[in-house]
Parts: C-alpha cells; structure tokens; sequence
C-alpha cells in the first residue's frame, strides 16, 4: 500500500497485468492508462411534511467509467483476441479481473494498485497510419467496461 509521504508518486512506472494469476508473460507494457473513475449516483427525495425546503440526497448504485488501455503495436494479438471473445458471445470467457499498478520512482515496489473487476473489451481501435510521420508510434487502444473498481 502507498506509504504517505510529502511529494505525489510520478505517473509514469505502471504495469497493468491482464490476466492475473495465470503466469502469463507480459506481451507488451502499454504506454498509457485513462479513465480510472468510480461514481455514486444520487437519488433527490423530499416528504411533503419536511419541515426543510429543500431536498435530501440518498446515495444510489455506483458504477465505474470506462478504461481506455494503449500501447505501441507490437504484432501481439492478445487484445484482438479478447475482443472477439466478445464478439462471438462469449460472455463467461470475455470477463476478467484486470490490475493496474503504480511502481515507486525506482520500481522497488508497488505504491497502490487498482483492480478492476468484471472488464471486457468494448472498442478497439487500430494505428493511425499515415505516411508523412516518420517518427510517429503506431498505437493500439483497448476500452474496456468495467463493473467496479477497487483499490488495494
């Protein structure tokens, strides 16, 4: 767990591991992890004998937001691979627990990680290829639904 300290940890040592506990080698790091969000949605009730004008606020279901995973193009055909899971409705296959993991600066160890259960792939999007770039990465992006999000 993240011990408190003065300065925030730096978002750049991260590891995300997709199918944890199955020893499976890391295919590929990705280069980038959005949208890690949790919400509580709230229901507005008021009797008609509050003695108050105004409105209460119950806290209703939660839900989390959507991950977006990407990483450079390396010829791995994991995450197509998981997408079609999905696609040919394989609902009990396509569901995993994923982890995110933030290292120290000097990767001697995890600060925080963040599991989020009951992902699957919902879009894939292939590189931008175009032929004036010369410098340019070819990136690969995964958004995956996620059900909850926990953080250990």
């Amino acid at each position: 767990m993240a011990v408190f300290r003065e300065t925030p940890y730096s978002a750049f040592n991260f590891l995300v591991d997709l199918e944890p506990g199955q020893g499976e080698e890391v295919q590929a790091g990705f280069s980038e992890v959005s949208g890690l969000n949790a919400e509580i949605t709230v229901a507005e009730y008021r009797a008609g004998n509050d003695r108050v004008n105004y409105v209460r606020k119950v806290p209703g279901i939660h839900k989390a937001g959507d991950v977006t995973l990407k990483r450079g193009v390396i010829g791995a055909q994991n995450l197509y691979e998981w997408l079609e899971l999905g696609r040919s409705g394989k609902i009990a296959q396509v569901k995993r627990d994923i982890v995110v993991k933030l290292q120290s600066e000097d990767r001697g160890g995890i600060v925080v990680s963040w599991k989020l259960r009951g992902a699957m792939p919902i879009k894939w999007t292939g590189p931008t290829l175009t032929a004036k770039g010369g410098g340019d990465i070819a990136i690969e992006e995964l958004v995956l639904s996620v059900e909850t999000i926990e953080q250990e």
